[in-house]
């Protein structure tokens, strides 16, 4: 199932997908009675099983009726399209160099991490689909581009087991930890080049965790100006989604709707010869195999 964060009238409301169309989550629980759904994506996700058996309950009552399908839904291309979650509640928790080949890349690490290594983002840097990624051009002009398959807790909790951290999962989206580089190396870690407003694309959806249950078995890519840039499996991660789910909550309460950004392959900008970086304009494409597409042009100055 993808649930889905559009704009109505100045406000995010939740949303399901019905193939192509998008139904407006709570008008259409209302209108085929029964239990209401929640208009916020994060109430969604801590509402748990219940909710999600109600909205699929709706998706199949829709999905034959095809009247009341043209009544309640639009075309998804025909609405604007916010991030899943907009205002994550807390710090967006991320893994740097969670792929060999991209720890070899950037020359900063002897050999493999031997332990996850998490920074966070704050809820500033999330923008949506077809949003425009800031040009912050008076504070950096290396801006780089990062492709992330991005894991959302369903289920809190403390201490998690690696063998039950899948279970937390609520489902999956696509992020794009964008980075200034130069702030990045000027002030000797990552929050600062990492945290600038706008610089964590999120989208276009977020397809839950039924629907994708091996999460190390994905291609994920992404293309500038339509050049192939980074191309990778989620298999190549040196810590997978449990294992990073299980460390993160030693000693950690996690709550619904946390955000994890699990790590970048090979392929970024800085570590191309000459280096590369994001310039006014350019427009920027991440891929997820079972998520969907999520695209991004950097604003112009």
């Amino acid at each position: 199932m993808r649930l889905l964060t559009y704009d109505r009238e100045g406000r995010p409301r939740l949303g399901l997908a019905v193939g192509d169309l998008l139904v407006d989550a709570r008008d259409a629980s209302e209108a085929l009675g029964g239990a209401r759904l929640p208009s916020d994506m994060i109430e969604f996700v801590a509402s748990g099983g219940p909710a999600l058996a109600r909205a699929r309950g709706v998706i199949e009552q829709l999905a034959p009726d095809a009247d009341a399908l043209d009544r309640l839904s639009a075309p998804i291309g025909s609405v604007r399209l916010l991030a899943p979650i907009p205002r994550p509640a807390r710090n967006i928790v991320c893994v740097g160099l969670n792929y060999a080949d991209h720890a070899a890349e950037s020359r900063v690490t002897q050999g493999l991490p031997e332990h996850p290594v998490f920074f966070t983002k704050p809820p500033s840097t999330v923008i949506g689909p077809n949003a425009a990624i800031p040009w912050h051009g008076h504070v950096s002009t290396r801006i780089d581009w990062e492709v992330e398959l991005v894991v959302v807790i369903g289920r809190g909790g403390r201490d998690i087991p690696e063998e039950r951290a899948l279970e937390h999962v609520f489902g999956y989206t696509i992020g794009n930890d964008v980075t200034a580089r130069d702030l990045q190396a000027k002030h000797q870690q990552w929050y600062k080049g990492k945290g600038l407003d706008g610089f964590c694309p999120l989208g276009p959806w977020i397809v839950t965790a039924d629907e994708l249950p091996d999460p190390q078995a994905l291609r994920l890519r992404l293309n500038v100006n339509g050049a192939p840039k980074q191309d990778a499996s989620t298999g190549d991660m040196i810590f997978g989604v449990a294992k990073l789910i299980s460390v993160w909550s030693q000693g950690m309460t996690l709550e619904p709707g946390d955000l994890l950004m699990t790590g970048t392959p090979s392929g970024v900008g800085f570590a191309r010869q000459p280096p590369e970086y994001l310039q006014p304009g350019d427009v920027v494409e991440c891929e997820i195999q079972g998520v969907g597409s999520l695209r991004n042009t950097v604003a112009g100055e």
